[in-house]
């Protein structure tokens, strides 16, 4: 799902998008200048090896979600640190960014139950 970033108004723009087990739900909002504030949560689960005894295990994952979106390069006036999506193209790809905010999970360290039990 793609969506045009100058589109995007004070209204919240809800969106959906699923990938294999996962929801991606939330809503986009014009926040000023070339921002556009992204909330959403994941829920569902993944499939992820062990990091200890590197067993598959389903992962349950009920995450919330929000950053910026800057239609453009994000240049900082301010001291504030804020997470933010550079878009070059005007558009948010919805589902680029469902899969990056999976491998992000995936990244962290993770251990199934029965790890997470014996330590």
């Amino acid at each position: 799902m793609k969506v045009t970033l100058r589109k995007v108004t004070k209204t919240p723009l809800d969106f959906v998008v699923k990938s294999d087990e996962i929801t991606f739900k939330g809503y986009l909002e014009y926040h000023g200048g070339k921002l556009i504030l992204l909330k959403a949560t994941l829920m569902g689960s993944l499939e992820k090896s062990c990091d200890i005894c590197a067993e598959e295990f389903i992962m349950p994952v009920n995450e919330e979600v929000e950053f910026f979106i800057s239609d453009g390069v994000y240049e900082d006036e301010s001291s504030i640190e804020l997470d933010v999506v550079e878009s070059f193209d005007g558009i948010a790809d919805i589902d680029e960014l469902l899969n990056s905010e999976i491998e992000l999970i995936k990244s962290d360290y993770h251990s199934c139950d029965e790890c997470k039990h014996s330590n």
